[in-house]
């Protein structure tokens, strides 16, 4: 009733705005135009771009590629366990995104493309496909972002939108380039990256965004169940050295299991607590500290509630991650440092090692060993982990990043590939499987990342 009542204001509210149009665009309200978040965690560190000056369309270009090398060093060169990486010992083309934005009058849509590793590593993680037909992660895959909508001049603007779009939950953003960490901690990594449905956005003051959301589900192409996805951000800047975001969940994302209810609650605070822009040795200093916790309850799962034997075991999500970066040398070099845990009793958020992910071994090919030793993810398997990282950036201008990074990660279960790695005994998904064999998981790794970013 609560969900239908509050659906319905906002409908109410889009309908009355609806006759209002942008007759003189240089009159248009701009919110957070005199905020400078540039050095925020999670935004575009530009400040300016060639494209800025075209009317119609603003193009985007974006490449990402880097190199990592394991110290567990698995014989089949995989990654395990992250959305950032997947190839070990290899220089690989992670991400090529293009695409932009168009605006006409009011009209609005936007779309960028997603090739390389990540359009195969992201959408691995969504299991809505399996539910009916049309191969639903190959359709989409080679999207990142493609909507279309209206913008509604009222208050500081409200923009309706429906199609596929960027999630903000986990802090970071699905762009590399404007993220301080290159290997996301477990909150980031282990949230939604896209969602696919409507959002409306609401800025009834020059700094402040309310975005409901109508969607298919969490991080999912498809829908699980009969009942959508619903959820929310708020953000609010009050100026430009404090950024304050919320952002929370409510759906049902269990195949088969409509009774099984998702929350999901994400909190950041980013800190900039030095500025000085013309310093010859510090320029600015931030932190961001981010806090998330959900729950899954129902169908024999209790949330954060004890295991019983009447209502199940424990399911629930409890993680938190902290950075500060530090920028020198007229911002063209910065060092950051940081780190998070999580706790996710029975699994169900947790990234599936590679190779384990699907339900069933490929029939087309006897040799296929994915899907064949699955990573349990039963109620009441416990899950907790923690890492830490620290990177140096070179910057030498807005458009490209060198970055070099080193990650610890460990977990209390065998999770990330060892040197026996996660395909066969030889490393190659072409010999004949030794019937002994298993996946070589460990508790830990230590890896060093390099990695080379551009953007236009």
């Amino acid at each position: 009733m609560k969900k239908n009542l509050i659906f319905g204001c906002v409908l109410c509210t889009i309908s009355a705005f609806g006759q209002q149009t942008m007759q003189d665009t240089s009159k248009q309200k701009t919110p957070f135009e005199d905020i400078d978040m540039t050095w925020a965690n999670g935004s575009d560190r530009r400040t300016e771009s060639m494209f800025s000056e075209l009317k119609y369309f603003v193009p985007s270009v974006m490449i990402d590629i880097n190199y990592t090398y394991s110290f567990n060093n698995p014989n089949d060169n995989t990654v395990v366990g992250s959305t950032a990486l997947t190839r070990n010992n290899e220089i690989t083309l992670s991400a090529l995104h293009f695409g932009g934005d168009f605006t006409y009058k009011n009209a609005r849509a936007r779309f960028m493309t997603q090739f390389g590793t990540r359009s195969i590593v992201v959408p691995r993680n969504d299991v809505s496909p399996y539910k009916g037909q049309y191969q639903l992660a190959n359709v989409y895959r080679y999207l990142s972002e493609a909507y279309a909508g209206y913008h509604f001049d009222k208050w500081y603007g409200i923009n309706v939108d429906a199609g596929l779009f960027m999630s903000y939950i986990g802090l970071n953003s699905f762009y590399q380039a404007e993220n301080w960490e290159y290997q996301a901690s477990f909150t980031s990594d282990n949230t939604p990256w896209f969602f696919n449905g409507v959002r409306f956005q609401i800025h009834p003051t020059k700094h402040l965004k309310i975005e409901p959301w109508i969607i298919n589900g969490w991080q999912s192409y498809g829908r699980f169940n009969k009942m959508p996805g619903f959820g929310g951000n708020i953000t609010w800047t009050p100026n430009s050295s404090i950024k304050l975001i919320t952002n929370n969940y409510y759906g049902t994302d269990a195949a088969g299991l409509p009774n099984r209810k998702r929350f999901h609650s994400d909190n950041s605070v980013l800190v900039r607590y030095f500025n000085r822009p013309n310093s010859k040795r510090i320029n600015k200093a931030a932190f961001s500290l981010t806090a998330d916790f959900g729950s899954e309850k129902g169908d024999g799962v209790n949330g954060f509630q004890k295991s019983d034997s009447i209502n199940g075991p424990s399911q629930y999500f409890a993680s938190c991650m902290f950075y500060n970066r530090i920028w020198f040398a007229q911002g063209k070099l910065a060092w950051t440092i940081g780190g998070g845990l999580m706790t996710n009793p029975g699994r169900y958020l947790v990234l599936y090692p590679t190779g384990e992910a699907s339900p069933l071994p490929d029939p087309s090919n006897p040799t296929s060993t994915e899907g064949a030793f699955p990573f349990s993810a039963n109620a009441g398997d416990q899950f907790k982990a923690w890492d830490c990282s620290t990177n140096i950036d070179f910057m030498p201008n807005q458009s490209i990043t060198f970055r070099i990074e080193y990650v610890h990660r460990s977990a209390n279960v065998p999770y990330f590939a060892g040197a026996g790695g996660v395909t066969s005994q030889t490393g190659y998904s072409t010999v004949a499987l030794d019937p002994a064999w298993r996946p070589d998981l460990r508790k830990s790794e230590d890896r060093i990342i390099l990695a080379l970013i551009f953007r236009l």
